[in-house]
């Protein structure tokens, strides 16, 4: 099978039936419950550079995912391999480890009154009518674009176009299936900017359940270049503390740590920062962070979680206090605490914005750094501690004086959230953590 022959129905009756043989199989060998993950995914991806086709890669990639209980003692298993023999011989390997496993006794299935049976359909499965010598043209065309957009785009690393689609079932012993059909479509652009002997590459993509709601590759095209461009002669700046904005392209990396921090397996090993900080204050008043995970097409939509709970609308941070940590069963039950509905992770986080864009953002800061690029993994999520790598924009008197390179940035997690003074209003929609450009109070900045 292959994408353009991708049958969801054809796949989801497949994958249903591999999910019900190996609950029914797992009872037969006496377990008292078990749970199944299995996916068939399809798609291709090019990367075009100079106008040269550098590589078209194929996939299909299938796999079945089988955990069994014995009380709370735990085995599981994996194969890619579907037929009826393959399948009962990798169920009594996970019986054989459950078995000579020791008791978890937080181990388990989610509670049955837990399960997501009467989930909400999300519009998850829109494929891309694209063929791979279509893709490969448009893939040109985009590279082109950016080229011709200032003389000083002298090269290219390449355009990448991908497309995949799928079907995701999980099933357990409760009488639970769940079936998830899925697409995701990109497209990016990154090119070389030289003068002199200075270089600077930069990057624009975009990222849709659906493809009509991708950005067009002029839009890609022109950011790309424009970004590759204004990097040009870099500086550094001199070392000091000074107000920050995250650029929204970034920001949601600066929230990631924060669900990080407060995930259970963080929390029950006693290694985050945001211990014991449920319903203490950990943003500002004013910040507000839910989860949306019945948005149609969303990018970090989901039903139910990796444990087969349903998901649901929530906060995580109200009126900047700490109303909720994410948690999936085991680790709540580790924790003394119910299920958020949150094993796998969290779906589609917005934070609240302001009326005020990026021009806005960096009159109110006046004097002070716009980070577009963060690198290094200076990140301490017991401690808090930050230190990064970064460059960016030096702005002094509300305007971009010129652009920034080689500095770190530096501060504490607990105090760079407490010290957020204003979101802007530019989010973007290509992240599971939907965020403007976050302007933080005080950072130190070590440059020169």
């Amino acid at each position: 099978m292959t994408y353009n022959d991708f049958d969801p129905q054809q796949t989801q009756q497949e994958l249903t039936t591999v999910v019900e043989t190996i609950l029914a199989e797992a009872k037969s060998k006496g377990a008292d419950n078990a749970e199944v993950v299995t996916s068939i995914d399809a798609g291709y991806s090019v990367n075009v550079r100079l106008g040269e086709v550098d590589t078209v890669e194929y996939h299909r990639d299938k796999g079945v995912g089988i955990t069994v209980y014995y009380g709370q003692r735990k085995g599981s298993a994996s194969t890619v391999d579907t037929t009826p023999q393959a399948l009962a011989q990798a169920v009594e390997k996970a019986c054989y480890i459950a078995k000579h496993t020791a008791e978890d006794p937080f181990a388990g299935l989610a509670d049955k009154s837990q399960m997501a049976f009467d989930y909400p359909e999300l519009s998850l499965y829109h494929p891309w009518s694209l063929s791979t010598e279509d893709a490969i043209e448009f893939a040109k065309q985009c590279e082109a674009l950016g080229l011709a957009q200032d003389e000083r785009v002298t090269n290219s690393d390449g355009v990448d176009v991908s497309t995949n689609q799928g079907v995701h079932v999980y099933g357990n012993s409760h009488g639970f299936i769940g079936v998830e059909p899925i697409t995701r479509h990109s497209f990016s652009c990154c090119l070389v900017a030289k003068d002199g002997d200075n270089m600077q590459r930069d990057y624009d993509y975009t990222v849709a359940r659906d493809p009509d709601e991708l950005l067009s590759l002029e839009q890609v095209a022109k950011t790309a270049a424009d970004k590759a461009v204004n990097k040009l002669n870099g500086r550094q700046v001199k070392t000091g503390e000074f107000p920050v904005i995250f650029h929204h392209r970034i920001a949601s990396g600066l929230l990631r740590h924060f669900f990080a921090a407060i995930k259970g397996s963080s929390l029950y090993r006693e290694a985050s920062f945001l211990l014991g900080q449920l319903g203490k204050p950990v943003f500002p008043d004013h910040i507000q962070i839910d989860e949306r995970p019945h948005l149609l097409k969303g990018l970090g939509s989901s039903p139910y979680d990796s444990d087969g709970v349903m998901t649901r609308a929530k906060h995580f941070i109200k009126d900047g206090m700490l109303a909720s940590y994410l948690l999936g069963t085991y680790g709540a039950r580790k924790l003394g605490m119910a299920s958020t509905g949150n094993a796998g992770g969290a779906y589609n986080v917005f934070i609240n914005t302001s009326d005020k864009d990026l021009s806005a953002l960096i009159k109110d800061m006046g004097t002070g750094f716009l980070v577009t690029d963060v690198m290094g993994q200076g990140i301490n999520i017991v401690t808090g501690d930050y230190s990064r790598g970064a460059n960016g924009f030096w702005v002094e008197n509300g305007e971009i004086q010129f652009p920034v390179e080689e500095v770190t940035i530096a501060g504490n997690l607990k105090d760079m959230y407490r010290n957020i003074v204003t979101v802007a209003n530019d989010i973007d929609k290509r992240s599971t953590i939907v965020t403007g450009s976050i302007l933080i109070d005080s950072m130190m900045l070590a440059g020169e």
